[in-house]
C-alpha cells in the first residue's frame, strides 16, 4: 500500500510543494514569492503564516484531498544532528525560531506541522537530513582559536541522496565507497563522504569554502576584522554581504548564472575572471577533500542548479579529474529525497528525536544555538 505523502520545500524566493503516492508524484507547485512581497517581513519567521496560508489554498484550488499520512519538509538548522528522519517536536520549532543561523528552511518544521495537523485526520509532520547534518570527524571542528568552532552547514539532503543514487548506479552501497561530493548552488558545499559519514565539510551558509554567485566564502580574516571596524557597514549589512549579496552577486550585479555565461559568451572579460575563480576555488577545496579521504576517492560528484553549466562544469573537472572519475547530476531532487525520507519513516519508523537531549561532544555548541 502505498502512502500519501506531502513535501514542503520553503526557498528564498519560492515555497515548493509536491503530493506523492509513494514515490509518484501526483502534485507539484512552485509558488513563487516576489521581493515586494517578502519586504514585509522583518525575519524568516515572520514569513511562515504567509507561507502557510499560501499552501494551503494552493491544496484547496487544486482539489487536493486532506487526507494525508504524512506531511514532510525541510529541515531546521538550529542544531547539529545526525543524518536521520525525525519527527517534527514543539522543541524543534523554539529552537529553530531562535538559532544562532537562520535560514528559511528553518520555517519548514513548523510549516509541516501545521499543514499536518489541518489533515484530515491529523497525520505526523517530518524533517530530514537538514543541512546541519554533524558526522564530522573531531579534527574537522577545531579552529585556530577556541572561542570559534567549525560548523557543518551544508546541502545534506541533497548530497547524500546524489551519493546514493551514484552508489546504485555503480551496483554498491552508499556505506561501501568513499565520494566527494560538490553542491553547485547559491552556496557551495563541498563534504568527503566517507564509508555513509561526510566527515568533513564546509559551513557554506555564511562564511566558508569557496565563493558562489552569491556568497563570499572564506574571507582573509585581518582584513574581514578591519571592514567590521571601518564604520562602512553594521552588523546586519555585513552578514548580508557575507551570504546573499556576496560572491558574483558583489562584483557583477547578478546571481543568475545563466545570464552570467551569456556575459561571458558575449566577451565579457571581467565576468570570465570572476567565473573562473569561482572555478578555481571550488576545485581547490574539492582537492583537499581528497586528502581528508587519503587519496581514496571512488568519484566526485557534481551537482545543484549551477551544475548545468557545461563551463563550470567543464573548468571545474579539468581541474579535479586527476583525483578520481567526474559525475555530474545536475539541479537537486530535494522534493523527491524528503518523500523517500518519510516513506521509509513510515515502514521503519523515525530516527530518535535529536531534540530531545544535548549530548556527546556538540552539547556545548548546541547550547549556544
Amino acid at each position: 500500500m502505498s502512502h500519501r505523502i506531502l513535501v514542503i520545500n520553503p526557498g528564498s524566493t519560492s515555497t515548493k510543494i509536491a503530493v506523492y503516492e509513494g514515490l509518484r508524484p501526483v502534485f507539484e507547485s512552485d509558488l513563487r514569492h516576489t521581493p515586494e512581497e517578502l519586504s514585509r517581513f522583518g525575519s524568516v519567521w515572520e514569513q511562515e503564516p504567509f507561507r502557510l496560508q499560501l499552501v494551503i489554498d494552493e491544496l484547496v484550488s487544486h482539489d487536493i484531498p486532506r487526507r494525508l499520512d504524512v506531511v514532510i519538509g525541510r529541515g531546521s538548522i538550529a542544531r547539529p544532528v545526525p543524518s536521520g528522519c525525525y519527527a517534527v517536536t514543539d522543541r524543534m520549532i523554539e529552537e529553530s525560531r531562535s538559532a544562532k543561523h537562520v535560514h528559511v528552511t528553518d520555517t519548514a518544521c513548523a510549516l509541516a506541522r501545521d499543514v499536518a495537523l489541518q489533515a484530515e485526520p491529523p497525520c505526523p509532520a517530518l524533517t530530514a537530513d537538514p543541512g546541519s547534518v554533524d558526522e564530522l570527524a573531531p579534527e574537522a571542528h577545531i579552529t585556530g582559536l577556541p572561542e570559534i568552532r567549525r560548523d557543518a552547514l551544508w546541502h545534506a539532503l541533497n548530497q547524500k541522496a546524489v551519493a546514493r543514487r551514484w552508489a546504485a548506479e555503480h551496483h554498491t552501497s552508499y556505506d561501501a565507497v568513499n565520494l566527494i561530493v560538490c553542491h553547485l548552488g547559491g552556496g557551495i558545499s563541498i563534504a568527503a563522504h566517507d564509508h555513509g559519514r561526510a566527515i568533513d565539510t564546509n559551513n557554506a551558509l555564511d562564511g566558508e569554502g569557496p565563493f558562489s554567485t552569491e556568497r563570499a566564502g572564506s574571507l582573509p580574516a585581518a582584513d574581514l576584522v578591519r571592514l567590521c571596524f571601518s564604520g562602512k557597514y553594521t552588523e546586519r549589512e555585513l552578514m548580508n554581504l557575507i551570504a546573499g549579496n556576496g560572491g558574483l552577486m558583489a562584483y557583477l550585479g547578478t546571481n543568475d548564472m545563466r545570464d552570467i555565461q551569456r556575459r561571458i559568451s558575449g566577451g565579457d572579460k571581467k565576468a570570465k575572471l570572476l567565473t573562473d575563480a569561482m572555478i578555481w576555488q571550488t576545485a581547490k577545496w574539492i582537492a583537499a577533500e581528497g586528502a581528508v579521504l587519503r587519496g581514496d576517492v571512488d568519484a566526485i560528484i557534481l551537482t545543484g542548479g549551477i551544475a548545468y553549466s557545461q563551463y563550470v562544469v567543464k573548468g571545474i573537472t579539468e581541474r579535479v579529474s586527476f583525483l578520481a572519475p567526474v559525475a555530474v547530476y545536475p539541479g537537486q531532487d530535494e522534493m523527491l529525497a524528503l518523500a523517500q525520507n518519510a516513506e521509509w519513516a513510515l515502514e521503519h519508523g523515525v530516527s530518535p528525536d535529536p531534540y530531545k537531549d544535548v549530548i556527546g561532544e556538540n552539547a556545548d555548541n548546541a547550547e549556544d544555538k
